[in-house]
């Protein structure tokens, strides 16, 4: 077990590393997930004030729908273009 711990992080940052040795940034900062985030961010807020406002479970319910349609959101923001380059490039 020659494997440690440390060893296989490098081998991690190695593997995520452009062809030309630069590392990635692609941490999912694009304008996609930060609106997907931002959205579904409301959304979870507004129904932890739907628990402790009762529970009040309509506006539990449509908080689900917003984090719903902020997943949505983001992929179709990623489909259309706004989201981190998967090719390696930035």
């Amino acid at each position: 077990m020659d494997n440690t711990v440390a060893d296989q992080g490098a081998s991690r940052v190695e593997a995520a590393q452009t062809e030309d040795g630069a590392p990635h940034d692609l941490h999912g900062n694009s304008p996609a997930a930060w609106t997907a985030v931002a959205i579904v961010l409301i959304a979870f807020t507004i129904g932890a004030i739907a628990m402790v406002l009762g529970p009040n479970w309509v506006l539990f319910w449509i908080s689900v729908g917003i984090a719903v349609l902020g997943a949505l959101a983001g992929k179709v923001l990623q489909l259309l273009g706004f989201g981190v380059p998967t090719d390696g490039h930035h």
